[in-house]
């Protein structure tokens, strides 16, 4: 554990709704898909749940041994992506699934991760340690490249322009490099308070981690865990996730206008996996208060059916270009 670490803690955001939604528990199995800090785990594990908690992240399992001694055998922790739970577990095999999205407070605000332009750290932003970082990526790719990203996965509309300084500055090694540049090039107004470099920050970690494609795949992993009468709970935190947990609830509980685009051809005439899901929920003005990073939040839940689950039927996320 770095010494940033220390002191460090995770507030679950919109946990009572949550648990309400996967309501009852009791002697239930739960997937924790996101287990970040542990706290659905543990108040799912209260009601009397039986969990497996799945993060990509090594770090987030080594820290919850403490927990996995304190609930064994009720807990079981996996370190892989959520996207892994039908390999992992088999098909109809949990009562409830909760997916967190983003990341939790404890890996924000560690620099050694890389993920935040308030503190310098390496340019990293890999929750499984593996694979291309982003000092790797911004270091390679090409101009192009990096403004479609930019654009994209921040919706930042100087996408363009940052990528152009990027490529003219590299190679980049910390946060704090890439930030400071990031607003010498984009100039927020006073009355933004907004830090010119969050919705690029987003972007990369988005792109460094699949992030979209990670929940696409992991929403089709828990269609096929989830018994019949199992309850899935998401928790976003931008547009960009929400647009996709709410078009593959739609979708799959036949809620789709007739003769969507949206709706592939394949899945025509398919019987509905998820009944119409409940109205989406945002936390409380006491939680937000409480916790300014619950602001964003946004909590879609459906019932699984009994109809067989439809597999890979979506296109998956198309590639805006930036300007």
């Amino acid at each position: 554990m770095s010494a940033a670490l220390q002191g460090l803690s995770h507030v679950s955001v919109m946990l009572d709704e949550v648990m309400a939604a996967l309501f009852p528990l009791a002697g239930a199995r739960m997937v924790d898909g996101t287990f970040g800090g542990g706290g659905y785990a543990r108040a799912a594990l209260a009601a009397g749940a039986e969990v497996d908690g799945f993060d990509r992240d090594p770090r987030a399992i080594s820290r919850a041994a403490p927990m996995v001694a304190e609930f064994a055998p009720r807990l079981r922790l996996f370190n892989a992506t959520f996207s892994r739970m039908a390999e992992e577990l088999g098909e109809g095999s949990a009562d409830a699934v909760a997916l967190d999205l983003g990341f939790s407070s404890i890996q924000m605000d560690d620099p050694a991760y890389g993920l935040s332009f308030q503190a310098d750290g390496p340019l990293d932003m890999r929750l499984s340690g593996s694979g291309e970082s982003a000092a790797d990526f911004l270091n390679t790719a090409a101009e192009g490249e990096i403004a479609d990203v930019l654009f994209h996965y921040g919706e930042e509309p100087a996408a363009r322009r940052i990528a152009r300084a990027i490529v003219a500055d590299r190679p980049f090694e910390t946060t704090g490099q890439l930030a400071a540049m990031i607003r010498r090039v984009v100039k927020a107004p006073r009355e933004v308070k907004r830090d010119p470099a969050t919705r690029s920050f987003q972007a990369i970690r988005i792109r460094v981690n699949d992030e979209l494609g990670e929940l696409e795949r992991g929403l089709e992993a828990a269609e096929a865990v989830l018994k019949p009468g199992g309850r899935l709970a998401v928790v976003s935190f931008h547009s960009l996730e929400d647009r996709i947990v709410k078009r593959f609830l739609a979708e799959r509980s036949g809620s789709l206008p007739t003769g969507s685009r949206h709706l592939p051809a394949a899945a025509a005439g398919r019987s509905a996996s998820f009944e119409r899901p409940a109205k989406a929920e945002r936390p409380s003005d006491a939680e937000v208060a409480a916790n300014p990073r619950a602001r964003s939040a946004t909590l879609r839940w459906a019932r699984r059916t009994a109809a067989p689950g439809w597999g890979r039927i979506s296109g998956g996320q198309q590639q805006k270009k930036g300007s």
